[in-house]
């Protein structure tokens, strides 16, 4: 298939007639083209995916790292979902969700590390989604100042005000009671 093209709406059917060596997102059907990620990106999604890991070993939920195709709209019809993500980190809890695509409707917790190229999508676009859609816990890794913003879901069904973290900070993870990410190995290669 030819290069997606901008001024042209897309739904998940066109997604998966595209090279599967691009990665691409669909955002109310515009196509955005994802560059390769950074090392530090890289170091940054391994800790954390690993810490995430270790401790969803045995339990019911998983994480999956990027590239993981999660489609927000619940539609069952293919040419009806206009928005079509691949997080840096997904973790689902509800395995119902989960087929050999990846995820159909909201992942429990999403993770995004900002990107020069990533930042407004992530912060302004994808944070109204990811809302929208009923993301119980969205976190913002800034790997520039080595900052982390976790949005809660509130009862009203939007996100309250961030909680920030730094580099010296340990996150209580909201969707499990027992879980506390550390950052400092988090950020130890940036």
């Amino acid at each position: 298939m030819p290069i997606p093209k901008a001024e042209q709406n897309y739904t998940y059917a066109d997604y998966l007639t595209w090279n599967e060596a691009e990665r691409w997102e669909i955002l109310d059907g515009i196509p955005y083209m994802q560059a390769a990620p950074s090392r530090v990106h890289q170091e940054i999604l391994m800790e954390l995916s690993k810490q995430f890991a270790v401790y969803l070993t045995g339990k019911s939920c998983s994480v999956y790292p990027a590239p993981f195709c999660v489609r927000l709209d619940i539609e069952k019809n293919d040419n009806d979902i206009k928005n079509v993500v691949e997080p840096d980190i997904t973790i689902v809890c509800d395995s119902s969700k989960l087929d050999e695509q990846g995820c159909k409707g909201s992942p429990d917790m999403i993770i995004e590390i900002l990107s020069p190229s990533t930042g407004k999508k992530d912060k302004l676009i994808k944070f109204n989604k990811y809302e929208k859609a009923g993301v119980k816990e969205y976190w913002i890794v800034e790997p520039d100042t080595k900052l982390i913003s976790v949005f809660l879901l509130q009862s009203d069904d939007r996100y309250g005000r961030p909680e920030i973290y730094s580099d010296e900070d340990k996150i209580k993870v909201s969707i499990f009671s027992d879980l506390e990410i550390e950052l400092k190995p988090v950020f130890d290669k940036v």
